[in-house]
Protein backbone atom coordinates (compact mmCIF):
# COMPACT_ATOMS: atom_id res chain seq x y z
CA UNK A 1 0.00 0.00 0.00
CA UNK A 2 1.11 3.56 -0.75
CA UNK A 3 1.20 5.93 2.21
CA UNK A 4 -1.13 8.71 1.10
CA UNK A 5 0.76 11.19 3.24
CA UNK A 6 4.09 10.31 1.62
CA UNK A 7 4.57 12.78 -1.22
CA UNK A 8 7.99 11.28 -2.05
CA UNK A 9 6.96 7.71 -2.86
CA UNK A 10 6.86 8.27 -6.63
CA UNK A 11 10.20 10.10 -6.85
CA UNK A 12 12.09 6.99 -7.98
CA UNK A 13 9.25 4.89 -9.37
CA UNK A 14 8.08 4.25 -12.91
CA UNK A 15 4.27 4.23 -12.96
CA UNK A 16 2.76 1.94 -15.59
CA UNK A 17 -0.51 3.03 -17.20
CA UNK A 18 -2.84 1.29 -19.68
CA UNK A 19 -1.67 3.88 -22.23
CA UNK A 20 2.09 3.79 -21.48
CA UNK A 21 4.17 4.91 -18.50
CA UNK A 22 5.45 7.93 -16.59
CA UNK A 23 8.03 8.80 -13.95
CA UNK A 24 9.26 11.90 -12.12
CA UNK A 25 12.37 13.11 -13.94
CA UNK A 26 13.01 16.21 -11.79
CA UNK A 27 11.71 17.68 -8.56
CA UNK A 28 12.07 20.99 -6.76
CA UNK A 29 10.90 20.07 -3.22
CA UNK A 30 7.08 20.22 -3.08
CA UNK A 31 6.89 23.30 -5.30
CA UNK A 32 7.28 21.64 -8.67
CA UNK A 33 7.85 18.26 -10.27
CA UNK A 34 8.49 17.30 -13.88
CA UNK A 35 7.12 13.94 -15.01
CA UNK A 36 8.33 12.25 -18.18
CA UNK A 37 5.25 10.84 -19.94
CA UNK A 38 5.20 8.25 -22.74
CA UNK A 39 1.85 7.62 -24.46
CA UNK A 40 1.69 4.75 -26.94
CA UNK A 41 0.22 5.10 -30.46
CA UNK A 42 -3.59 5.40 -30.56
CA UNK A 43 -3.77 5.36 -26.75
CA UNK A 44 -4.86 8.28 -24.60
CA UNK A 45 -5.00 9.43 -21.02
CA UNK A 46 -8.28 9.61 -19.15
CA UNK A 47 -10.32 12.80 -19.40
CA UNK A 48 -9.30 14.15 -16.01
CA UNK A 49 -8.56 17.27 -14.00
CA UNK A 50 -6.39 18.35 -11.09
CA UNK A 51 -8.59 20.48 -8.77
CA UNK A 52 -5.75 22.03 -6.78
CA UNK A 53 -2.63 22.15 -8.96
CA UNK A 54 -1.58 23.83 -12.17
CA UNK A 55 -0.12 21.58 -14.85
CA UNK A 56 1.68 22.15 -18.11
CA UNK A 57 3.19 20.10 -20.92
CA UNK A 58 6.08 20.33 -23.34
CA UNK A 59 5.63 17.85 -26.20
CA UNK A 60 9.06 16.38 -27.00
CA UNK A 61 8.25 13.82 -29.67
CA UNK A 62 5.37 12.84 -31.92
CA UNK A 63 1.95 14.39 -32.43
CA UNK A 64 -0.75 14.66 -29.79
CA UNK A 65 -4.47 15.30 -29.92
CA UNK A 66 -5.35 17.34 -26.84
CA UNK A 67 -8.89 17.82 -25.53
CA UNK A 68 -9.43 20.75 -23.16
CA UNK A 69 -12.73 20.73 -21.28
CA UNK A 70 -15.56 18.21 -21.27
CA UNK A 71 -16.51 18.59 -24.93
CA UNK A 72 -14.62 16.68 -27.63
CA UNK A 73 -15.19 19.53 -30.08
CA UNK A 74 -12.55 21.51 -28.18
CA UNK A 75 -9.67 19.38 -29.44
CA UNK A 76 -6.40 20.55 -31.03
CA UNK A 77 -3.28 18.99 -32.55
CA UNK A 78 0.09 19.60 -30.91
CA UNK A 79 3.33 18.72 -32.69
CA UNK A 80 6.75 18.53 -31.05
CA UNK A 81 8.14 20.83 -29.84
CA UNK A 82 5.09 22.64 -28.43
CA UNK A 83 3.71 23.68 -25.05
CA UNK A 84 0.47 24.15 -23.16
CA UNK A 85 -0.45 25.22 -19.62
CA UNK A 86 -3.60 23.92 -17.90
CA UNK A 87 -5.27 25.72 -15.02
CA UNK A 88 -6.49 23.84 -11.92
CA UNK A 89 -9.85 22.17 -12.45
CA UNK A 90 -9.73 22.10 -16.26
CA UNK A 91 -10.50 18.63 -17.63
CA UNK A 92 -8.08 17.44 -20.29
CA UNK A 93 -6.98 14.37 -22.21
CA UNK A 94 -3.99 13.63 -24.46
CA UNK A 95 -3.98 11.07 -27.28
CA UNK A 96 -0.95 9.91 -29.29
CA UNK A 97 -1.75 10.09 -33.01
CA UNK A 98 1.76 9.46 -34.37
CA UNK A 99 3.11 5.92 -34.82
CA UNK A 100 6.09 6.55 -32.54
CA UNK A 101 3.71 7.61 -29.79
CA UNK A 102 4.14 10.80 -27.78
CA UNK A 103 6.84 11.78 -25.29
CA UNK A 104 6.19 14.81 -23.12
CA UNK A 105 7.31 16.58 -19.97
CA UNK A 106 4.47 17.29 -17.55
CA UNK A 107 4.94 20.07 -14.99
CA UNK A 108 2.88 20.06 -11.79
CA UNK A 109 2.70 22.89 -9.26
CA UNK A 110 2.52 22.04 -6.39
CA UNK A 111 3.55 18.36 -6.26
CA UNK A 112 0.62 16.07 -5.48
CA UNK A 113 0.02 12.90 -7.50
CA UNK A 114 -3.22 12.28 -5.56
CA UNK A 115 -4.77 15.51 -6.87
CA UNK A 116 -6.67 13.69 -9.61
CA UNK A 117 -10.32 13.40 -10.66
CA UNK A 118 -11.21 11.28 -13.68
CA UNK A 119 -14.37 12.06 -15.66
CA UNK A 120 -14.07 9.46 -18.43
CA UNK A 121 -11.61 6.68 -19.14
CA UNK A 122 -11.55 4.07 -21.92
CA UNK A 123 -9.73 1.66 -19.57
CA UNK A 124 -12.41 1.70 -16.86
CA UNK A 125 -10.56 3.81 -14.27
CA UNK A 126 -13.19 6.57 -13.89
CA UNK A 127 -13.66 6.21 -10.15
CA UNK A 128 -10.13 5.08 -9.29
CA UNK A 129 -7.40 7.21 -7.69
CA UNK A 130 -3.85 7.60 -8.99
CA UNK A 131 -2.09 4.26 -9.49
CA UNK A 132 -0.77 2.55 -6.34
CA UNK A 133 2.50 0.72 -5.68
CA UNK A 134 1.51 -2.49 -7.52
CA UNK A 135 1.58 -0.53 -10.80
CA UNK A 136 5.13 0.75 -10.20
CA UNK A 137 8.73 -0.36 -10.17
CA UNK A 138 12.03 1.37 -9.41
CA UNK A 139 13.47 3.72 -12.02
CA UNK A 140 16.22 1.87 -13.91
CA UNK A 141 19.62 3.25 -14.87
CA UNK A 142 18.62 3.52 -18.55
CA UNK A 143 16.04 6.22 -17.82
CA UNK A 144 17.11 9.88 -17.73
CA UNK A 145 16.89 11.85 -14.48
CA UNK A 146 17.50 15.60 -14.67
CA UNK A 147 20.11 17.00 -12.30
CA UNK A 148 19.91 20.42 -10.65
CA UNK A 149 22.12 22.95 -12.48
CA UNK A 150 24.60 25.34 -10.89
CA UNK A 151 25.43 28.92 -11.82
CA UNK A 152 27.55 28.77 -14.98
CA UNK A 153 27.13 24.99 -15.24
CA UNK A 154 24.12 24.00 -17.32
CA UNK A 155 22.82 20.44 -17.36
CA UNK A 156 22.10 19.32 -20.94
CA UNK A 157 20.25 16.27 -22.22
CA UNK A 158 19.30 15.06 -25.69
CA UNK A 159 15.84 13.58 -26.19
CA UNK A 160 15.10 12.57 -29.77
CA UNK A 161 16.02 15.60 -31.92
CA UNK A 162 15.71 18.10 -29.06
CA UNK A 163 18.13 19.51 -26.53
CA UNK A 164 16.88 20.01 -22.98
CA UNK A 165 19.00 22.39 -20.92
CA UNK A 166 18.58 23.20 -17.22
CA UNK A 167 20.08 26.61 -16.46
CA UNK A 168 20.37 29.29 -13.77
CA UNK A 169 20.22 32.97 -14.76
CA UNK A 170 20.73 36.08 -12.62
CA UNK A 171 19.51 38.44 -15.36
CA UNK A 172 17.97 38.40 -18.83
CA UNK A 173 21.24 39.05 -20.69
CA UNK A 174 21.94 35.52 -21.96
CA UNK A 175 18.42 34.21 -21.56
CA UNK A 176 16.85 36.50 -24.19
CA UNK A 177 19.49 35.72 -26.81
CA UNK A 178 17.76 32.43 -27.59
CA UNK A 179 15.64 32.20 -30.73
CA UNK A 180 11.87 32.49 -30.57
CA UNK A 181 11.36 28.77 -31.16
CA UNK A 182 12.93 27.97 -27.81
CA UNK A 183 10.51 26.93 -25.04
CA UNK A 184 11.36 27.80 -21.44
CA UNK A 185 9.79 26.54 -18.22
CA UNK A 186 10.50 28.21 -14.88
CA UNK A 187 11.58 25.64 -12.29
CA UNK A 188 12.52 27.99 -9.45
CA UNK A 189 12.60 31.73 -8.81
CA UNK A 190 10.43 34.52 -10.16
CA UNK A 191 10.24 37.57 -12.37
CA UNK A 192 9.13 40.70 -10.51
CA UNK A 193 8.20 44.34 -11.05
CA UNK A 194 10.06 47.33 -9.58
CA UNK A 195 8.25 46.92 -6.26
CA UNK A 196 9.12 43.22 -6.02
CA UNK A 197 5.64 41.98 -6.91
CA UNK A 198 5.69 38.59 -8.63
CA UNK A 199 4.78 38.59 -12.33
CA UNK A 200 5.48 34.92 -13.16
CA UNK A 201 7.18 32.15 -11.21
CA UNK A 202 7.77 28.38 -11.10
CA UNK A 203 5.45 26.28 -13.23
CA UNK A 204 5.07 28.79 -16.07
CA UNK A 205 5.99 27.65 -19.59
CA UNK A 206 6.70 30.44 -22.06
CA UNK A 207 8.27 31.22 -25.42
CA UNK A 208 11.55 33.15 -25.57
CA UNK A 209 9.73 36.01 -27.27
CA UNK A 210 7.60 36.33 -24.11
CA UNK A 211 10.70 36.51 -21.91
CA UNK A 212 12.17 39.18 -24.19
CA UNK A 213 9.01 41.24 -23.88
CA UNK A 214 8.90 40.84 -20.08
CA UNK A 215 12.56 41.90 -19.82
CA UNK A 216 11.64 45.36 -21.16
CA UNK A 217 9.75 46.14 -17.94
CA UNK A 218 10.52 43.51 -15.31
CA UNK A 219 13.58 41.85 -13.75
CA UNK A 220 14.68 38.50 -12.33
CA UNK A 221 14.48 38.36 -8.55
CA UNK A 222 17.91 37.05 -7.41
CA UNK A 223 18.11 34.09 -9.79
CA UNK A 224 15.91 32.05 -12.09
CA UNK A 225 16.20 28.31 -12.74
CA UNK A 226 14.75 27.35 -16.10
CA UNK A 227 14.38 24.34 -18.34
CA UNK A 228 14.90 25.25 -21.98
CA UNK A 229 13.90 23.06 -24.94
CA UNK A 230 15.33 23.70 -28.39
CA UNK A 231 16.04 21.79 -31.58
CA UNK A 232 19.48 20.19 -31.63
CA UNK A 233 22.09 22.01 -33.71
CA UNK A 234 23.17 19.98 -36.72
Amino acid sequence: MVNKNNNNFYDNRVVYKPWGYEYIIFRNSNRLAITFVKINYKHKTSLHCHPSKKTGFIILNGQALVQLGLYSANTSHYKAPSRLVIRPGLFHSIKAVSKQGVCALEFETPVNKKDLVRFKDKYGRQSRPYEGSKYTKKVGSKLIKFEHPKIGKNKKYHINNLEVSLEIHKNFKNLTKKNDKTISAILNGKIVDKKGKCVISHGEIVKTSTLKKLSEVFKIDKQLTILRVSKKKI
